[in-house]
């Protein structure tokens, strides 16, 4: 067991798509005094070894017999800067995951968390909880949706707690809800085998798989879509980016507002961070001048949301991705995109279930996230 096998798995999963899109995801090795955790920005795809932070584990331990303040957006200033405490020398100019508390407390050499879109077929879906425990039985932990960070930690925590207790074993399969699956093991082998064994038993349950089959058809609408909706975003991003994009499903997605139901709000923290939680439709309506609709479907989204949407829809069209960079927009549609497949595999499990109001609103007004996004996306307004 070594850094160098956490660097080569971590670029393994994070260079697949299946599992990984943008910076999403992250990887740790521990030993009996160090956490080796990815840092948080760092894509998986192509890591290094100093793109781990090495972590005190015995700081990280004491974070556990400290009182922290309610006020969630406090709290979870203070609990960054314990975090920040834990770093070992010389790794001060790196950011730990927020998730570190995690992958520190399953009780493997190693662990992956990934988002793969067939799993979040289940985490994100109605039936989730009964479909997991229906298809893995006991040696899955089921974590109901839950704010990231020290919460998220401490439920997780005591979930741990109560499974080795009823069980007599140690949990190392995590599925949370409405966002993704935490993988521990001992071995390398042991991680791959285990994300084989879970995608091969979701995947023989799931009914319908997405038909991403790029349309390549030239749109006359796309390009004066394109820059209306350039210049509606000057207002938010400083340099902004459109991207257009259509596959099959997102044409069946955009054939009408009713059709868009399923993906209409937002399933994950990644969706959010890099799609946005409120993706914006605009119909066209016989006889309506295109233009002006996009006008006032935008404005009035700003005014409701207090944000520029970073994924507009237009009816019969497809869809278009906004950001301060050209990367930016090109990673809003790919995680879109994402949300479609994650809403036609929720088809399988009773059907789409978004992330709450209010954890959703924790997402965007936390400053975690926004540091990731701007890392990450090259993001700088936004």
């Amino acid at each position: 067991m070594s850094l160098d096998s956490i660097v080569t798995l971590s670029r393994r999963y994070g260079a697949d798509p299946e599992y990984v899109i943008a910076g999403g995801g992250n990887t740790s090795f521990k030993d009996a005094d160090t956490l080796y955790i990815k840092g948080s920005g760092t894509s998986l795809a192509d890591i290094q070894a100093e793109g781990f932070v090495k972590m005190d584990r015995k700081r990280l331990s004491a974070i556990w017999g400290k009182q922290y303040p309610a006020d969630p957006e406090e709290r979870e200033r203070h609990v960054l800067a314990d975090l920040m405490a834990a770093r070992q020398k010389g790794e001060e100019h790196k950011r730990p995951s927020v998730e570190t508390l995690l992958h520190d407390m399953l009780p493997t050499a190693y662990v992956v968390h990934t988002h793969p879109s067939v799993v979040n077929g289940i985490t994100c879906s109605r039936q989730g909880s009964q479909a997991a425990l229906r298809l893995f039985g006991p040696q899955v932990l089921w974590i109901p949706a839950t704010n990231p960070g020290y919460i998220l930690s401490r439920v997780v925590k005591d979930a741990l707690e109560r499974h080795k207790q009823t069980y007599g074993v140690e949990g190392r399969i995590i599925f949370l809800q409405n966002h993704g699956v935490f993988v521990g093991a001992d071995t390398v082998e042991g991680i791959d085998q285990t994300y084989k064994m879970i995608m091969d038993t979701i995947g023989k349950e799931i009914r319908r798989r997405p038909d991403i089959t790029e349309v390549q058809d030239r749109y006359a609408d796309s390009e004066k879509v394109a820059e209306e909706l350039r210049r509606l975003a000057q207002e938010s991003f400083s340099t902004p980016a459109v991207r257009f994009y259509r596959d099959r499903e997102i044409g069946t997605l955009t054939a009408s507002r009713g059709a868009f139901a399923p993906v209409s709000s937002a399933f994950s923290p990644d969706h959010i961070v890099y799609a946005g939680s409120d993706p914006l439709f605009v119909e066209n309506r016989a006889g309506e001048d295109r233009t002006q609709a996009i006008r006032i479907a935008w404005a009035d989204a700003v005014k409701k949301t207090g944000r520029a949407p970073k994924i507009v829809a237009l009816q019969g069209l497809g869809i278009f991705g906004l950001g301060n960079t050209e990367k930016a927009a090109r990673l809003a549609v790919e995680l879109f995109v994402d949300a479609a497949k994650v809403a036609c595999y929720t088809e399988s499990f009773g059907g789409p279930q978004f992330m709450p109001p209010d954890q959703i609103d924790f997402i965007n007004n936390w400053e975690v996230e926004r540091y990731r996004a701007q890392v990450s996306a090259g993001n700088g307004k936004t």
